[in-house]
């Protein structure tokens, strides 16, 4: 239990080390920590011992820690001794001797070392790196984590990761590795300061994924692949980048060494925005090379579109529930379609640190990179790319025009590339052909002059019919693509309104993913503000061409569409929508999709035939409560959504028990709550508990009334999205009929 607990210290000790503000600090202990005193007290303490490190080394001054204000328990279990303050005494500054290496500068530091220049003066003279561990931070895992590093760098030999020259301990015992200088920035840093071309970036970043899957082949997983662990230096005039920090790295097989210690369940180890959702979630699959696949993934997106697909510090503000919520359900936008809603001057600056105009930039992304990205970044780790090479091989496909392995091929689409790598080729045989075609018909044209003069006049009519049918359709097609363009360019000027009148005159006959992401922004836009009907037509236009662009498996867009019908009053349209759902999602066995399938298809009534054709949704929905590493967070909303399924069914008993259920989970979630309160009073009322049920539907009333008396917001993870508001507020409208309008409940 104890050891338990000291990882649940070390691993929030870890996220709050990223946050500089003290009031970001408090809030996110207040949320990681709940009520239980001794893991705030231990993290606190953590947190002491690292500040008085800094001093340390700041002033030459002894580091003393406070161990007498702990009680014995809880320094035992953050394995601090009673001679702390000699071991302080002791420890190294500047100027100092560490085995065979002078410690000339402080250079950097992480969540459990600290990374000094130093000097060699034998066998060899030459500036190092030198890396010890922390002054207070000797607890068992920390000392685990640093040696598996050393051991990690030790069995890797790749002219793209830093190599491991020495190792040893201190006097005092703690222990060190020595690597090679790396005199670099940051690879986003260095791509943007020499404002490199995307083919340029892409080069940088093959030569990553080759170091990669170098650590892949010695069963090394990184798993905190990010830009500060990618450092760009020059060596004979040429950029090399480096990989750094293997400090929380994880044999493949095997143990690195025999003091690697075991990730506790439900701790995550790494940088939110660049974690992989198995990695957050901790469901119960061990991870492997393929979260750092999901890494280089967020890598190659911020390499292109300059920022990561979820901030850092919006996950981080989510909370921990929040932030495991986003990485596992929530899709990403592909990189060109997040550019295309760049403020003017964020999207101006991006395309000049990328040696490209606005548009050239997003024409470039729209495509195969997206293709790519979004292959890496998938939430099932096995529809990603089986390895880094892979990865790598598939960029090289983009760079010599070659069909990439990540968008599904199609004959024009590989005819096209085939043209595109043999322009020369292609027009002199095109020439040739059309000579040869010419002159064959010429001489069938004289041949058969006579005969045929009347056939040529019928199929010359419908030719020209066909061709007019076509310019049409082209013309359409060319000024739907005019109006999205600039629609898009509005909207980064945040000039909704007149990008809203131009994605009205789109007939969505072709689908792009730049047109399907201006209709759910200007969608999204007109329902925060109430204008439900012009929300429904933006919504429409999108799942059509999500139909015709074979995405409904964002279900994302789905959640949103249908209580946006319900509130414009569309029932009709309500109807033909939840049909067409069921039928795309039947026999599926993601219980997420048959979860969100449930939940938008039972806002209202069903026949019997519907909720007969739902019964197969359930059960998926069902059969992944309470297995061994399901997500509490997960399981609360699905049962929403059999909660939902039971009450429809007729079902009150087991609807009751599902709401009771759902808020029987600690995760705090308004509009969750409200929801449940509002099933388990229809629920009561039918089972003739008309007091249960009053009671029940004034806890679901308050907090729905209280959010929309300030205005409908976009929301979050953890407060709710604004759709989830909207379910709420639909069933809450039923409830309130059914119950306050009844001729049962007392005036």
């Amino acid at each position: 239990m104890i050891d338990t607990l000291t990882e649940r210290a070390e691993d929030i000790y870890y996220s709050v080390l990223e946050m500089k503000s003290p009031d970001a600090r408090r809030s996110f202990l207040d949320r990681a920590c709940g009520g239980d005193a001794v893991l705030r007290s231990m993290v606190e303490k953590l947190l002491a011992s690292q500040s008085d490190a800094e001093k340390f080394f700041q002033e030459g001054g002894v580091a003393r820690l406070p161990v007498g204000q702990l009680s014995q328990s809880v320094a035992d279990t953050l394995g601090l001794a009673e001679n702390v303050e000699a071991q302080a005494r002791e420890d190294e500054a500047i100027g100092k001797i560490v085995g065979h290496y002078k410690l000339l500068q402080r250079i950097g530091e992480g969540g459990c070392g600290i990374v000094y220049m130093a000097e060699q003066e034998k066998p060899v003279r030459r500036r190092v790196a030198l890396k010890i561990i922390k002054l207070g931070m000797d607890t068992k895992g920390v000392v685990a984590r640093f040696e598996a590093e050393r051991q990690a760098l030790a069995l890797m030999d790749h002219p793209n990761i830093a190599r491991v020259l020495d190792a040893g301990a201190t006097e005092s015992g703690r222990p060190f590795f020595v690597m090679e200088l790396v005199r670099g920035v940051k690879i986003t840093e260095y791509c943007d300061q020499n404002e490199l071309d995307t083919r340029q970036r892409l080069r940088l970043f093959i030569l990553v994924c080759q170091a990669i899957q170098h650590a892949h082949q010695k069963g090394i997983i990184h798993r905190d692949i990010k830009p500060s662990n990618i450092l760009v230096t020059i060596i004979d005039g040429q950029p090399v980048p480096k990989v750094i920090d293997f400090g929380i790295a994880k044999a493949i097989e095997g143990r690195l060494t025999d003091n690697t210690i075991f990730t506790a369940y439900e701790q995550f180890i790494g940088t939110p925005a660049y974690m992989s959702p198995e990695q957050a979630v901790m469901s119960g699959v061990d991870v492997d090379t393929r979260s750092d696949i999901y890494s280089l993934g967020v890598l190659l997106y911020e390499l292109l579109a300059g920022r990561p697909p979820f901030e850092t510090r919006e996950l981080m503000e989510s909370g921990i529930d929040g932030l495991r919520r986003t990485l596992q359900e929530r899709e990403p936008q592909r990189p060109s379609a997040m550019v295309t809603t760049m403020q003017g001057s964020a999207l101006t600056l991006l395309a000049r640190s990328r040696h490209a105009d606005p548009l050239k930039l997003i024409s470039l992304l729209r495509g195969d990179l997206d293709w790519i990205v979004i292959r890496a970044l998938e939430k099932d780790r096995a529809r990603r790319y089986e390895t880094a090479n892979g990865l790598a091989m598939d960029v090289q496909r983009f760079l010599d025009n070659e069909p990439v392995v990540a968008r599904p091929p199609s004959r024009y689409y590989r005819l096209q590339k085939l043209v595109r790598r043999n322009k020369v080729t292609f027009i002199a045989g095109a020439i040739v052909a059309l000579a040869m075609i010419g002159g064959l018909g010429m001489a069938t044209w004289f041949w058969h002059q006579e005969r045929e003069e009347r056939k040529r006049a019928v199929v010359a009519e419908h030719m020209a019919m066909a061709a007019e049918q076509q310019q049409a359709r082209l013309r359409m097609e060319a000024e739907d693509g005019e109006f999205i363009a600039k629609a898009a360019f509005l909207i980064s000027q945040n000039r909704i309104i007149e990008a809203d009148d131009l994605a009205g005159k789109v007939s969505a006959t072709k689908p792009s993913l730049e047109a399907e992401s201006v209709l759910r922004t200007l969608g999204k836009w007109h329902a925060l503000n109430g204008h439900w009907t012009q929300a429904a037509m933006r919504f429409g236009l999108l799942l059509h061409a999500d139909q015709m662009d074979d995405s409904w498996a964002i279900t994302d867009d789905l959640l949103m569409a249908g209580p946006i019908l319900i509130e414009r009053g569309d029932m009709q349209g309500y109807e033909q929508f939840r049909r067409a759902a069921i039928a795309h999602y039947t026999g599926t066995t993601d219980p997420i999709f048959g979860e969100r399938t449930l939940k938008i298809s039972l806002l209202s009534p069903a026949d019997a035939q519907m909720m007969k054709s739902l019964e197969p949704l359930s059960e998926v929905a069902a059969s992944s409560l309470e297995k061994p590493g399901s997500n509490p967070v997960m399981e609360s909303w699905r049962c929403i959504s059999l909660g939902i399924m039971a009450y429809r069914q007729g079902n009150h008993p087991a609807a009751r028990t599902w709401c009771q259920k759902c808020l029987s989970y600690s995760e705090y979630n308004p509009v969750r709550i409200a929801t449940a309160h509002i099933i388990q009073a229809m629920a009561c009322y039918r089972l003739g508990e008309v007091e249960k049920a009053i009671s029940e539907l004034e806890a679901g009333r308050k907090p729905v009334e209280s959010e929309f008396a300030r205005g409908l917001e976009e929301g979050n993870g953890s407060a709710g999205f604004w759709y989830d508001w909207l379910f709420a507020r639909i069933l809450l409208r039923e409830a309130e009929a059914l119950i306050e309008k009844s001729p049962s409940v007392e005036k």
